[in-house]
């Protein structure tokens, strides 16, 4: 499982890429949670922490993914983030863009969620460009949504 775009390889973090990543990258709490739930669930593949790497130069620039699989709903939660160097280059756009255009291929997602800060601009300004909507603001937070046949839409 890999997504390529013009930049950017994304990839999922699996046991084997995790040793491999962890050692030019700051890997998080939250991808080892991932890791570990993986290993119990196979499935979950895809639907957790998924790693950005410059095509020019293999850089590990940051991780993006979802909150685990979608709900019986159909909804799934993205998150992304991205190191300093690369804030503002149009790369955050790219590379959720990215997953987000793999996930609403699955026929199990319905609607993308998010969330962010209220003060963060950098990742509103990332979801606004990819047609995400307001739905609410919650304790200095704003939630997002995208709605699978409203983004069909806007590509």
């Amino acid at each position: 499982m890999h997504i390529q775009t013009e930049r950017l390889s994304i990839t999922p973090f699996t046991q084997e890429n995790y040793i491999k990543a962890s050692e030019t990258y700051s890997v998080r709490k939250h991808i080892v949670n991932y890791l570990d739930k993986l290993k119990e669930d196979p499935e979950l593949l895809g639907w957790g922490a998924w790693f950005v790497t410059l095509t020019d130069n293999q850089q590990i620039i940051g991780d993006i993914g979802f909150k685990g699989k979608p709900d019986h709903q159909g909804i799934v939660e993205v998150g992304f983030g991205l190191i300093p160097e690369m804030h503002n280059k149009g790369i955050a756009t790219e590379s959720v863009g990215a997953i987000i255009e793999w996930a609403l291929s699955s026929k199990k997602v319905q609607k993308i969620v998010a969330e962010c800060l209220i003060d963060n601009i950098p990742s509103i300004r990332v979801l606004e460009k990819l047609s995400f909507t307001r739905t609410g603001v919650e304790n200095g937070m704003i939630n997002w949504e995208l709605v699978k046949d409203q983004s069909l839409h806007s590509h």
